[in-house]
C-alpha cells in the first residue's frame, strides 16, 4: 500500500510520455514545450517536499496522505480536460506539488513499521515502486491504443481516488492517534533540527551523490546504447531492463540481509562493489571495447548503487523520532536537485563517447566513500572522546 502511494509520482512522470507528441499536436505546439512539462514537474514535487514534509511531522501523516490523494486526483482531472498548453503546464506543476503531500510521508510510515530494520522496509517499497517506471510507458502506450492522451489523465485520476479509499480503509498506524510523536518545532526549526543532527550530513550526502550516479545513467544511457554502440530501440529495452532488474535484485538481498549485518556494512559494502564496478566501467569505455563489457560493468554497478540508496536513507531516518516527513523532504529535494545537475554536466563534458559519463558515476562514487571513511573517523573521534 505504501509502495502504491510512492508510486504515483513515477506513473505521473512516465505514462504521459509516449503520448508527447500527440500532446503538442493537440494544444498547437512543439514537442519541446511539452518536454518542459517534466521539468515542470520534478519543481512542483520538490517544492512539495519541502512544504508538506514539516507540515507531516507537526499535523501527522494521515491526513497528508488523505490531502495529497484527492488533489492529485482531481488535478489529474482537470489535466484531461485541459485546452491549452498553458493550462497544461500550471496544472503539471499543481499535481507533482499536491503529490508530494502523499509521498513525503512513506518513509516516515515504513520506519515506524520496520524499527530498527527500515532498510528492510525501504528495500521491499523500493523493490514494488521499481516496477512503476518500468511498465509506465508500456501502461501509456495501451491506454493510447484504447483513446486519446486525455485519457491516460483520467486513469491517474481513477488510481489516485482509488488508493484513497483503500487508505481511509487501512491505513491505521500508532502515530496516527498519538500526539506525542509528533513534532511541536517551527516549519524553519525542523529544517535547522535536520541540518544540524550528528552523524546526519555525510549520510544524507552520500544517498545524494548515490542519486546523482543513477540520473547520470538514466540521463546518458539511450545517448551510450543507441548513439555511441549503435544499438537498436528493442536491444536498448532490453539492456536497460536488466539494469532495472539489477537493482529490484539487489534490493532483495538487501531485505534478506540487512538485519543481520545491518545497514552500515551494507552501504560499506555496496560502496565497495560500486567503486571496483565504476572503475570497470572508466576502463572499458577509455580501452574502447565492446557494448558487452559496458553491460557487464552497469549490472553489478546499478545493484550496487540500489544497495546504498537504502541504506543511506535509512541511517539517516534513524537519527530521527518525530522529524521523518522534514528528513524525508531534505533527501528528497536534495536529490531532485542534484539529479538535475546530471544533463547539463554530461552535456558540458560531452566527447561523443561513454567515457564522460562513466567518469561522472566513478567521481559521484568516489566522493560516497570519502565520506563514510569521514563519518568513520568522526565516529570514533566522537567514542573516544566520550
Amino acid at each position: 500500500m505504501l509502495a502504491a502511494i510512492v508510486a504515483i509520482t513515477p506513473l505521473a512522470i512516465d505514462m504521459y510520455l509516449p503520448a508527447m507528441s500527440t500532446l503538442a499536436k493537440s494544444f498547437g505546439t512543439d514537442v519541446t514545450m511539452v518536454q518542459q512539462s517534466l521539468s515542470i514537474y520534478l519543481a512542483g514535487y520538490a517544492l512539495g517536499m519541502l512544504t508538506f514534509g514539516p507540515i507531516a511531522d507537526k499535523i501527522g501523516r494521515r491526513p497528508l496522505v488523505i490531502i495529497g490523494l484527492i488533489g492529485f486526483s482531481v488535478v489529474s482531472l482537470l489535466l484531461a480536460l485541459t485546452q491549452t498548453i498553458e493550462q497544461f503546464l500550471v496544472l503539471r506543476f499543481l499535481q507533482a506539488f499536491i503529490g508530494a503531500a502523499a509521498t513525503v510521508v512513506v518513509p516516515g510510515y515504513i520506519k515506524e513499521i520496520y524499527g530498527e530494520n527500515t532498510a528492510k522496509g525501504m528495500s521491499y517499497v523500493s523493490l514494488i515502486m521499481m516496477l512503476a517506471p518500468l511498465i509506465a510507458p508500456t501502461i501509456g502506450s495501451f491506454i493510447l491504443e484504447l483513446g486519446d492522451w486525455h485519457l491516460i489523465f483520467f486513469v491517474l485520476s481513477f488510481y489516485a481516488a482509488l488508493l484513497l479509499v483503500l487508505i481511509l480503509l487501512k491505513l491505521k498506524m500508532p502515530s496516527d492517534t498519538d500526539k506525542l510523536q509528533r513534532s511541536q518545532k517551527s516549519f524553519f526549526r525542523s529544517y535547522y533540527t535536520v541540518f544540524s543532527r550528528q552523524g546526519v550530513k555525510l549520510h544524507i550526502a552520500s544517498g545524494v551523490l548515490t542519486s546523482f550516479a543513477f540520473f547520470c545513467y538514466l540521463t546518458a544511457s539511450p545517448f551510450i546504447y543507441m548513439e555511441v554502440f549503435g544499438l537498436d530501440k528493442s536491444l536498448f529495452a532490453i539492456l536497460f531492463s536488466s539494469n532495472v532488474g539489477a537493482l529490484m535484485l539487489a534490493n532483495i538481498v538487501n531485505s534478506r540481509i540487512v538485519s543481520r549485518y545491518g545497514s552500515k556494512r551494507m552501504l560499506h559494502a555496496g560502496t565497495f562493489f560500486a567503486t571496483l564496478a565504476a572503475i570497470g566501467l572508466v576502463l572499458v569505455n577509455v580501452f574502447d571495447l565492446s557494448y558487452h563489457f559496458t553491460v557487464m560493468m552497469l549490472i553489478p554497478l546499478m545493484g550496487a548503487l540500489g544497495i546504498m540508496s537504502v541504506n543511506a536513507d535509512a541511517i539517516v531516518l534513524m537519527k530521527f523520532k518525530q522529524e521523518t516527513g522534514t528528513a524525508t523532504a531534505v533527501i528528497g529535494t536534495l536529490r531532485f536537485g542534484f539529479g538535475a545537475t546530471a544533463g547539463p554536466l554530461l552535456a558540458y563534458f560531452y566527447t561523443g563517447t561513454a567515457v564522460p559519463f562513466a567518469s561522472l558515476m566513478l567521481f559521484a562514487i568516489v566522493i560516497v566513500a570519502l565520506c563514510q571513511t569521514l563519518q568513520n573517523y568522526q565516529s570514533k573521534s566522537h567514542t573516544f572522546t566520550d
